[in-house]
């Protein structure tokens, strides 16, 4: 690939820096977490987050959502929810003898649906409405979603009991699968440290317009074709390893991931290089996103479960088999 003529590094290593450090005054430790926010918020997408409880990614929202200047609200998902609970419906006015429309909490800029998989396949219909049309329908009146508009949702992945798993195709609407792990010592000392203080007040570091200009601009960032081309190549080989010499992994691999895959990896790697200051994609932008961006994607066989093998794996090995395009700096 070939960068283009006058391609060049935007001042300031990042222009999301001055929110990501507003953010980072209450959160300690969830970098990759906060990156692949300001990602979903840059492009558009959702997340989807596993991880146990108590590792602040309802704060993290909170606090994102405060440097932004947006609204947010928070959902606990659970078995008897119904999907007015969610989008609002109408609601009968003895005084006036007529019929209401009242909006839900998706009516928000960053939602927050916590345990995600605790609800009925109702409700998590009436939620992927939300998040592919960026619309509720009550009635016959039709609603639109506030703008910027982000889902993330979260898993706990040690309990299986009382929950309703995911379907692949509501899944696959999730751009990015974030896995949280727990922070180290030092991050659990400054943690503790920070819970004893005054709580931070955080002051709104951008505007909903800013927002939405840095995103004009990540649709301007320059893809050249060997990095759409490195990007295909990926996601098919996560449906045939056999084809990049990892025969071995296709009776793990049932499905390999969608071409919403392949999409979700440009757009993230455009919205990756504009927070490293550049106005064109790398080919370490896509590697650095690819395991979120597909581990959600695979469905794995039962042979795959009984040793021991997760879409983690498969597509580390395919990172590995798949060669990055040869980057030609113009005029070097």
């Amino acid at each position: 690939m070939t960068v283009p003529t006058g391609a060049a590094r935007r001042p300031g290593a990042n222009p999301f820096e001055e929110v990501l450090f507003e953010v980072k005054r209450t959160i300690v430790g969830q970098d990759s977490l906060l990156e692949r926010m300001a990602v979903a918020l840059l492009t558009g997408g959702h997340l989807l987050v596993e991880g146990v409880p108590g590792l602040a990614k309802t704060l993290a929202v909170r606090t994102l959502a405060a440097a932004i200047g947006g609204q947010f609200q928070r959902i606990q998902f659970t078995p008897d929810l119904v999907p007015a609970d969610l989008t609002g419906g109408r609601v009968y006015r003895q005084n006036t003898g007529e019929f209401e429309t009242t909006r839900g909490p998706v009516f928000t800029n960053l939602l927050l649906a916590d345990e995600i998989n605790r609800a009925p396949a109702k409700v998590q219909s009436a939620l992927l409405e939300v998040m592919q049309e960026r619309q509720v329908t009550i009635g016959r009146e039709t609603l639109a979603v506030p703008t910027p508009f982000l889902v993330l949702a979260t898993q706990n992945p040690i309990e299986s009991e009382g929950t309703y798993p995911l379907p692949e195709a509501q899944v696959d609407r999730f751009m990015m699968k974030v896995v949280v792990g727990y922070p180290n010592a030092a991050e659990e000392h400054a943690i503790v440290q920070r819970s004893i203080e005054p709580p931070a007040e955080h002051v709104p570091m951008l505007t909903l317009e800013d927002l939405a200009a840095m995103q004009a601009r990540v649709g301007g960032t320059y893809v050249d074709p060997a990095i759409v081309d490195y990007a295909v190549r990926l996601v098919t080989a996560t449906r045939s390893p056999a084809a990049v010499g990892l025969g071995d992994l296709d009776r793990y691999v049932t499905y390999g991931a969608s071409p919403r895959a392949t999409i979700a990896l440009v757009a993230g790697a455009r919205a990756l290089a504009f927070l490293r200051g550049r106005d064109y994609v790398l080919p370490p932008d896509l590697g650095d996103l690819a395991l979120d961006v597909l581990r959600h994607r695979l469905v794995l066989s039962y042979e795959a479960l009984a040793d021991d093998v997760d879409a983690d794996t498969v597509v580390t090995r395919v990172l590995g088999s798949v060669p990055a395009p040869r980057v030609v700096l113009q005029g070097a």
